[in-house]
């Protein structure tokens, strides 16, 4: 397909604009010439501080929160053969989710700002550990998501009972914005903290993505001409649960976007889950740095969340791709 040769690229090329749009756009308007001059090191130091401490990581945490979200939606989607799967759907976002909560409840963030994404980093490597040792003794994937599903429930209610057994409202508080998911006020520190996580899940998923073309096939099939189908199911969720750990550790729970985008993706790439990872990828990290511009030029006594507006975004796009499933099987 002709439109597919100029996909990546194109996709490309808007991320980095959306993301300079992101330096241009706040509170105080910059302008192109500021942001450029402050990118240089040669501008005034408040235009400096404002493009490098608070508008930049901003932008690409959002970026590359949805890039996680996005390739490991586009892989699981693959090795499920479900349009509707995403990376919650193993329960990997909900149990760092959990193990970010307990560290607000029992207040260890007291102690340093790392204490947040690397509890939830532990939650998300835990649930992949022990996704992993499922893949390993099962040889059923509907077994593989029926764990998942339970993980993630326990890991909701435990969530429910961390809050409801809160000592105080300021850690409510932060407690629910933590699941609201936000990334304001993210500096290079915490990006640097999971960005090998994210691009270890990535280099796991990319490196196996023929794989998930050959199971277009189907599993017999996909055996049949020389699949290891055990040894694929365990990279997926390894690499999978690696990213979007490291997602919802820099950005807290973030929903729909892991669907929409492949979604959108797939039949531009002649529907082959191996070419829709990378566009996929670009693809919902553009959609949520411009859901996050939006979020900041949304005058409201609170800010809105970042997770919130993905929602709002995403959830009518998830039951228009269920009805279209439901209407291409009837």
């Amino acid at each position: 397909m002709k439109a597919a040769r100029y996909l990546t690229p194109g996709l490309l090329l808007a991320s980095v604009l959306a993301i300079f749009a992101a330096c241009l756009l706040g509170s105080t308007p910059l302008s192109p010439d500021r942001v450029l001059s402050a990118f240089f090191g040669v501008a005034d130091a408040g235009d400096q501080l404002v493009v490098w401490s608070i508008r930049l990581p901003r932008a690409l945490a959002a970026f590359l929160v949805g890039a996680a979200l996005g390739l490991s939606g586009a892989a699981l989607q693959g090795l499920l053969r479900n349009p509707l799967a995403e990376p919650g759907v193993l329960g990997v976002s909900a149990t760092a989710s959990l193990a970010a909560t307990f560290a607000l409840y029992y207040g260890l963030v007291s102690f340093s700002s790392w204490v947040l994404p690397i509890a939830a980093i532990l939650g998300a490597l835990a649930a992949t550990a022990l996704l992993t040792l499922a893949a390993i003794r099962t040889q059923s994937i509907v077994t593989l998501i029926l764990i998942g599903v339970g993980l993630s429930s326990f890991a909701g209610a435990a969530m429910s009972l961390v809050m409801n057994l809160a000592p105080n409202p300021f850690s409510l508080s932060d407690m629910i914005n933590w699941m609201l998911g936000s990334v304001a006020n993210r500096s290079f520190g915490e990006i640097t903290l999971v960005l090998p996580f994210m691009i270890a899940g990535a280099a796991i998923l990319y490196l196996t993505r023929n794989g998930l073309s050959v199971l277009t096939l189907g599993e017999e099939a996909a055996i049949g001409v020389g699949l290891n189908l055990r040894q694929q199911r365990i990279l997926t969720v390894l690499g999978a649960g690696l990213a979007t750990g490291a997602s919802v550790a820099l950005a807290g729970a973030i929903g729909f976007v892991g669907i929409v985008a492949p979604h959108i993706v797939r039949p531009f790439v002649g529907y082959d889950p191996a070419r829709s990872l990378i566009p996929s990828a670009l693809l919902a990290g553009l959609i949520l740095v411009l859901a996050d511009i939006g979020v900041r030029l949304v005058h409201t006594d609170n800010e809105l969340k970042l997770g919130v507006v993905a929602a709002l975004i995403g959830a009518p796009a998830f039951v228009w791709i269920a009805m279209q499933r439901r209407t291409t099987h009837d």
